[in-house]
């Protein structure tokens, strides 16, 4: 079914196709290179996932020479395009270079996205003195705001069926 809904470039399935192939899944032999080719192709349609996804093999060196110029490039790429994970590993390396203004602003933007992950991590830069009171304030107001947006009964119930934990 993927194959058949990747020729017909369907972004999503070949992003999809490229992640079986990563894990080796479906019936898939697992080939970083492969998924990796498959993850550009689907970029190609503006795929923020396959970039994100392009960017974390960069970043760890899975399927391709570790770079983290190349890893950053397509990151940012991702982080464009609304990936709020994305957005939240540039923070990340932001951090670990002393950029503690540039990682802020980038947990900020993926914090709106609700990305519970950059609320903590805001969270442990205002503990630290790093961030004010007003930065972690909007922090909160903006990921409650998109936990605000996202709720319904219907995920609520679908949530409790499966046996998790509410999202927010």
């Amino acid at each position: 079914m993927f194959e058949k809904r990747t020729a017909m470039d369907d972004a999503r399935a070949i992003y999809n196709l490229g992640c079986f192939y990563m894990k080796g899944k479906e019936g898939l032999p697992q080939n970083d290179a492969k998924a990796i080719e498959l993850w550009h192709q689907a970029a190609e349609f503006g795929d923020a996932d396959a970039y994100y996804s392009i960017g974390m093999s960069y970043k760890d060196g899975r399927g391709v020479e570790m770079n983290e110029k190349k890893a950053i490039h397509y990151l940012e790429l991702a982080a464009m395009r609304g990936d709020v994970d994305a957005r939240n590993n540039l923070g990340c390396i932001e951090i670990k270079t002393g950029n503690i203004d540039r990682a802020l602003k980038h947990w900020m933007i993926a914090v709106k996205g609700g990305d519970s992950e950059s609320l903590k991590n805001i969270k442990s830069l205002y503990l630290d003195g790093h961030a004010t009171k007003d930065d972690y304030a909007i922090a909160l107001r903006s990921y409650q705001a998109y936990v605000d947006d996202i709720k319904s009964d219907q995920r609520d119930e679908a949530v409790a069926f499966r046996g998790e934990h509410k999202y927010y």
